[in-house]
């Protein structure tokens, strides 16, 4: 039973990410299986993965809610990984580069791509070793500090977005105050949920950005669905018809947020245990 809770839980995950990805993106660059699925697949094995490497409880509700918002954030960022850093592609369809480029000048040698994704690599492992140091302070009583300055601490990864999008962003489109600090606001909220249920602190952290990008992904993409995203800003539209072909998948959409939310209902409503 465990095994198919984890399959689902990637699988939603997974499906959730590709969904609003391919809602977004499909009217400027076309839609392939291929690519709608990608994703999915690589969440799903990350759902594996983390399930041991955490060590959730997957017989439980939280267990399952948990496990979903780690895995949004380890896919998110695997993605984001390979299309800034490893991936090769043409740059020009896109107003805002997805490679990685300094004040909007792409760096075309993969030499300094890649020393570029080794210290960004290291510093994320940095960080998650940090974590788990701190999380074993904390269960020896040897970190005595109040829950909720911890949690700030935990959503560390909302202002490593809000950083990170005004690196890429901010040099092409221009700096907005709002936006820098939507996502720790957002981030230190979904933590606190996340803390509710749990002490873990990878847990938290992970759900804590893992969220954020769900519910702000989520209100960018459809309730502004004829907005044009920062990147397709002012390009033609190549494709209208995906404009139309893209609504059924709304359904799966909100299927994927049904499974979790409901996870997450079950989880406050059972016996639960957490850092706050």
């Amino acid at each position: 039973m465990e095994i198919l809770l984890v399959f689902l839980t990637g699988l939603t995950a997974g499906l959730h990410t590709s969904t609003w990805g391919m809602y977004k993106d499909t009217p400027y660059e076309g839609f392939t299986w291929l690519r709608y699925f990608r994703s999915t697949i690589v969440a799903i094995l990350l759902a594996f993965f983390l399930w041991k490497l955490i060590g959730l409880d997957l017989s439980t509700a939280a267990g399952v809610y948990l496990l979903w918002g780690s895995v949004y954030t380890s896919e998110r960022a695997i993605i984001e990984i390979w299309k800034t850093f490893l991936r090769t592609s043409d740059q020009t369809k896109f107003f805002i580069p997805m490679q990685l480029h300094v004040f909007g000048r792409i760096v075309e040698s993969k030499r300094d791509r890649y020393i570029a994704a080794f210290f960004y690599v290291g510093g994320i492992v940095l960080v998650s070793w940090g974590l788990v140091t701190l999380w074993h302070m904390y269960q020896a009583g040897n970190l005595p500090l109040n829950p909720y300055l911890i949690l700030a601490f935990l959503s560390v990864g909302g202002w490593i977005s809000a950083f990170g999008g005004a690196w890429k962003d901010a040099p092409i489109e221009g700096f907005e105050w709002f936006k820098f600090f939507r996502s720790p606001a957002v981030a230190y909220s979904w933590g606190w949920v996340a803390a509710n249920l749990t002490d873990n602190f990878v847990a938290i952290a992970l759900c804590s950005l893992g969220f954020t990008i769900a519910s702000i992904e989520t209100y960018k993409t459809f309730f502004f669905p004829s907005r044009p995203r920062g990147k397709f800003q002012g390009m033609p539209v190549k494709f209208p018809e995906m404009e139309q072909r893209r609504k059924p998948f709304v359904a799966v959409f909100i299927a994927c947020w049904l499974f979790v939310i409901i996870a997450g209902i079950m989880a406050f409503m059972a016996p639960h245990q957490g850092l706050v």
